[in-house]
């Protein structure tokens, strides 16, 4: 299983990005998916998460702000972010997990975001 997250970059604080994580290796009908980030001296933290059938999960810290959403026909998963601020510079890794398959977990190789003016 790979996962290939791309969309990261440098943005102006209350701008947007929409990061992707394509799957491949997998049936992604069946995978949760879910993104983390990482800032610098920080340990990894959840950001959002959504279920195979498209229930999503949120870090407080993000709600009202990230939308994670799936395309099964493209195995892709996405996080939309609006009104970034410099809280939210870190790099991004999306995860996979197949609870039909004893859970197993793999992760793509993170991209950075960085918010700044």
């Amino acid at each position: 299983v790979q996962l290939q997250a791309s969309g990261g970059g440098l943005v102006q604080p209350g701008g947007s990005l929409r990061l992707s994580c394509a799957v491949s290796g997998s049936t992604f009908s069946l995978i949760h998916m879910s993104w983390y980030r990482q800032s610098p001296g920080k340990q990894r933290e959840f950001v959002a998460s959504i279920t195979n059938i498209g229930v999503p999960v949120y870090a407080d810290s993000v709600k009202g702000r990230f939308t994670i959403s799936r395309d099964n026909a493209k195995n892709t998963a996405y996080l939309q972010m609006n009104s970034l601020n410099s809280d939210d510079t870190a790099v991004y890794y999306c995860r996979s997990l197949n609870i039909y398959k004893g859970d197993e977990i793999h992760w793509g190789q993170g991209t950075q975001v960085t918010v700044s003016s």
